[in-house]
């Protein structure tokens, strides 16, 4: 009896995996980038914006997972980060809109910035470890366009951790990821490593600097 089930189509997965990358170096900016555009009445422009944020990072990567096919496993631990991240998204949208319109509330920074920001990133967290558990072991892409979206999403993990207060978080993950890419250095999960040992790198130097993790709005540059 032969089985039914299609091979992983490998191209396919590594463009959604791209896509994903891409989104995710924006949309998690985009409060920042949009700013500009200034207000709606009680809300900022940036935040309805924002509310695209979890569409277009959690469809992506479950698209590169479904070309990937994934196991039932991945698909476990990425319906267990979609999920959280989702929720963390959502607090911290809503904390953080209603603190730009009333700022000063402390329970509101607590959502924002503690619970919404740690529940966020763990959940991305688990979407990548979803995708690395499923990709990192195939062909590995075109070096250029590869290592650009990497150092993205390492940009991003960087400043996502520190003005979101995430830093020590953000750095034993950062840690972790880069290992898992050394181990699979041949294969795809190369990109792991230009994609977070830039991030482990600069959230230690960032620690020695300043003795600690101040967010750089506190430090007055954002």
């Amino acid at each position: 009896m032969t089985s039914t089930t299609a091979p992983p189509d490998d191209r396919r997965a590594r463009q959604w995996l791209a896509a994903c990358a891409l989104a995710y170096g924006l949309t998690h900016h985009i409060g920042f980038g949009l700013a500009w555009l200034g207000t709606v009445g009680d809300t900022r422009w940036a935040d309805w914006a924002d509310v695209l944020t979890p569409y277009t990072v959690l469809l992506t990567a479950a698209a590169a997972l479904h070309a990937g096919r994934a196991d039932v496993r991945s698909w476990a631990v990425y319906l267990v980060g979609a999920i959280t991240y989702v929720e963390g998204h959502g607090i911290h949208l809503a904390a953080n809109s209603v603190g730009n319109d009333t700022p000063g509330i402390a329970v509101v920074h607590m959502w924002d910035e503690v619970a919404g920001h740690y529940i966020w990133y763990a959940g991305a967290a688990l979407v990548v470890a979803a995708l690395a558990r499923t990709l990192a072991r195939t062909p590995a892409p075109a070096p250029l366009p590869a290592l650009l979206l990497a150092l993205g999403v390492a940009v991003t993990w960087t400043t996502n951790s520190l003005e979101g207060g995430t830093a020590l978080m953000g750095l034993l993950v950062a840690g972790a990821f880069t290992i898992w890419g050394i181990r699979t250095r041949h294969h795809l999960g190369r990109v792991l490593i230009p994609a977070f040992a830039p991030a482990f790198i600069a959230l230690t130097a960032y620690g020695i600097w300043q003795r600690g993790f101040p967010q750089p709005t506190e430090l007055g540059w954002l």
